[in-house]
């Protein structure tokens, strides 16, 4: 045995400023960290607020029949349809003979309200629309082109409930919520109020009385119908108009819906209806109009008289509509005929008929803070309406990705498996040749002594180059002990100041007696025969570096079993693809062999990125030398014992391959070997390993929205059902790599936590490339658990 001390190339690193540089970078992590968790946060809030607003989530359609009606005033059971509670007291408004207050439930629809308005402008006629705040808060701009046209609006609650099966704290938010989208969307709050699933005041019961005195208390004015069109029921247009029509000239308050399902035949009947009203001489009016004129009392008919003679007086002026405008006494609308509606002011008496004011009486104008919240509303709304459809495609995106992977993997790693095991398969000669073991190590006390002794158990000739990146632990010297205890003569310690694992591996290259380097991590025990498998290849001389078979070894743990199926299924599986497309992106630093000149010729182990293996490999690819995996090369590696180590090894990686990734971009204009490695192989690794894993957690986060939102059953099957297909490709991979299929059991969790956890990560790597972050060769904390290979059977 050897020990030499060799200078090191890298920049020196005192212990003192590797702990001050380490502490920097801790505190700068934690930022991304909270911002990566935030994203996620925010990605489901989004989610939650669009099913709230689309009902989805609260709904509730029971409606309560037969209940007792025995503390509810008969004069409310027998009176009209307005309702309000003026000084605590309940009273009811009746619609005047001849008029209409024509009302509109279940808004806004983008389809259906335009049109309504549309008729309402068309026919002058005004109406009053009780809105579902989720609606208006998804379509605000129809709501004000509502008000704008000088129609009013009421509250028909957020989510569209029966209040009078919910709390006290329910009722007050489904009424403040809808206030707030009425505020962001026109600018206004609303007195009006009409209940969903409410019809007359004779069907108000004992469990619906509380809510309307509490909301009356609250200065709320309920109301009901007269007149029901029944046209949610699509009667036909003529059925429509018929039901809408009150008998004997009474007045009425008329519902039709603009929302809530199709509504063509409304669409159609409403013209109709309008004119054969007002044929009838009807008139139409808002439930504001209805109040105002009953508040007129006696005085109405004054004021109403003298606008209608001011309008007949203004219409018969020569070159004067029949219908005018006139000032007198009085100011209003009126016909030709001397009839007129509006607002009159006679003798100091004022009479309120004029339905189509600007502001209604019912609204108010929204200012302060209320109105800073509703817009704050409509804004987070405008986002949720964009951001669902957005990462819906991108589910979709990560469907057909993850579909695309699972099939090309099946068929390409069915192929690879029968091409390499054939009878007749051969590299070329046997390759018996002596070869370097290169084990870079840094504080390897725990494992370097059974990663030596399964190295003095190969089949195959080799020398051993341990290189001590300025351990602190002594790893050199427990190499040098095992060594003599072992016996093994073809062992060299080389000792170099901190550097990190690049320069120790290129230092391992430089001091390589053989042209061929294996390298391997110091918490790696290979099999007796895994050096000899793996330079096999090498018989080809196209053949420049080989990608051996990395086994998890500590997989009795949870974290363990995990990244057991992640390395069966989602690694060596992948490399088996990845070797027939000629376009492996990565030898794994556990356990790969190189060509000593070709690792020379493509400059050595970078130092540019964290990714030292991928980045090598893209190289060779770009070099011309072919890549291939061998899957009879068998390395155990320990793994990452907990979450925390997981979280800093796969940050690791993911920003390690960003790196390379982005450095040899050029490859792909590139011709040649190049070309072909950027143009299908960093596709593939951008898709597999970047893109799907970010939205990978939609699988999940869109299968809880769907169960608690849509259909809960449907929404569990279909994750069940690509659970199944992922299960049936990692029991394949399992069966082409002959583990026990026990840790598949551990699958439906893995996939749960690997989802998030590599959503966060890749999202952490992406804020760090973002910022121009750097991160240094990271140590995990070994055990010392993967003993020798004939201790770690499957």
């Amino acid at each position: 045995m050897t020990t030499t001390t060799t200078p090191s190339r890298g920049r020196r690193r005192a212990p003192t400023r590797m702990k001050r540089a380490a502490g920097k970078a801790a505190a700068l992590q934690k930022p991304r960290v909270i911002l990566a968790l935030l994203l996620l946060l925010a990605l489901t809030s989004v989610m939650l607020l669009d099913g709230y607003l689309r009902a989805e989530v609260g709904g509730d359609q029971r409606v309560r029949t037969g209940a007792s009606s025995s503390k509810v005033p008969d004069e409310v059971l027998d009176g009209g349809p307005i309702l309000t509670f003026r000084g605590g007291q309940a009273t009811t408004v009746s619609v005047p003979d001849k008029t209409i207050a024509l009302t509109f439930d279940d808004g806004p629809n983008p389809t259906w309200t335009p049109k309504v308005l549309e008729i309402l402008q068309e026919y002058d006629v005004p109406g009053t629309f009780f809105v579902v705040g989720s609606m208006v808060s998804r379509y605000p701009s129809i709501v004000k082109t509502m008000v704008d046209q000088g129609n009013e609006v009421g509250i028909h609650t957020f989510t569209h409930v029966d209040l009078s099966y919910q709390s006290d704290t329910r009722v007050d938010r489904e009424m403040q919520q809808t206030q707030l989208a009425l505020a962001g969307a026109a600018g206004i709050t609303t007195t009006l109020f009409r209940a969903p699933y409410s019809s007359e005041t004779d069907a108000i019961d004992n469990y619906s009385w509380p809510v309307y005195k509490e909301l009356g208390a609250d200065g709320y004015t309920s109301v009901f119908v007269d007149t029901d069109s029944d046209d949610w029921k699509k009667p036909g247009v003529s059925k429509i108009i018929k039901w809408a029509t009150p008998d004997d000239d009474e007045g009425a308050s008329v519902l039709f819906h603009d929302a809530g399902g199709e509504r063509s035949q409304t669409i159609k009947a409403l013209p109709k209806y309008i004119k054969k009203m007002k044929a009838k001489g009807y008139t139409f009016t808002t439930i504001s109009g209805v109040l105002e004129e009953q508040n007129a009392d006696g005085q109405q008919a004054s004021g109403s008289g003298a606008g209608a003679a001011a309008g007949q007086q203004a219409g018969q002026q020569p070159g004067g509509a029949p219908n005018g405008e006139g000032n007198g006494n009085g100011t209003g609308n009126g016909t030709a005929n001397g009839y007129g509606t509006g607002i009159g002011n006679a003798g100091g008496g004022s009479g309120a008929a004029e339905a189509r004011n600007p502001l209604q009486a019912a609204h108010r104008e929204a200012t302060g803070v209320t109105l800073y919240e509703g817009k704050a509303l409509i804004g987070a709304v405008a986002l949720a309406e964009w951001t669902v459809p957005a990462l819906s495609v991108g589910l979709m995106v990560v469907g057909v990705a993850v579909m695309g992977r699972f099939g090309m993997m099946l068929i390409l790693a069915r192929r690879h498996y029968r091409l390499r095991n054939k009878r007749r398969f051969s590299w070329g000669p046997t390759v018996t040749r002596p070869v370097s073991v290169i084990v870079p190590a840094y504080n390897e006390k725990e494992c370097i002594a059974n990663t030596l002794q399964s190295l003095a158990q190969s089949t195959h000739p080799i020398e051993i180059i341990v290189v001590d990146d300025g351990s602190t632990d002594g790893t050199s010297e427990i190499a040098r002990d095992a060594a003599a205890s072992l016996g093994m003569r073809n062992v060299r310690v080389i000792r170099q100041e901190n550097a990190g694992k690049p320069a120790a591996l290129n230092n391992g290259v430089r001091n390589a007696s053989y042209d061929i380097v294996i390298m391997m991590d110091g918490d790696t025990v290979f099999e007796p025969d895994a050096v000899h498998q793996l330079v096999q290849p090498f018989a080809d001389p196209k053949v420049g570096a080989v990608a051996g078979n990395a086994k998890v070894g500590n997989r009795n743990t949870v974290i363990g079993a995990w990244q057991h199926i992640e390395y069966v299924m989602g690694f060596n599986l992948d490399r088996r693809m990845y070797d027939l497309l000629r376009c492996m992106p990565t030898i794994p630093g556990a356990i790969g062999a190189f060509r000593r000149d070709a690792v020379l010729e493509v400059g050595g182990m970078s130092e540019d990125t964290l990714a030292e293996d991928t980045d090598i490999t893209i190289a060779m690819h770009r070099a011309g030398w072919q890549v291939v995996y061998q899957e009879h090369a068998k390395a155990w590696t320990e793994a990452p014992g907990s979450l925390k180590q997981l979280w800093s090894q796969r940050y690791r990686w993911s920003y390690g391959t960003m790196q390379a990734l982005w450095k040899h971009r050029k490859s792909l204009t590139d011709k040649g070997p190049s070309g072909r490695f950027g143009r299908v192989g960093m596709p593939l690794v951008v898709l597999f390993q970047i893109v799907t894993p970010v939205f990978a957690p939609l699988i999940d986060v869109f299968t809880v929205y769907s169960m608690i939102f849509v259909d809960f059953q449907a929404a569990l099957l279909a994750w069940f059902a690509v659970l199944g297909i992922q299960l049936g490709c990692a029991a394949y991979a399992f069966r082409l790599d002959k583990e026990k299929y026990r840790y598949l059991l551990m699958m439906p969790l893995q996939q749960l936590a690997y989802r998030q956890m590599m959503y966060l990560v890749l999202i952490h790597s992406s804020i760090t490339a973002l910022t121009g972050g750097r991160l240094r060769w990271q140590k995990l904390k070994r055990t010392g658990e993967v003993g020798t290979p004939a201790g770690v059977s499957g």
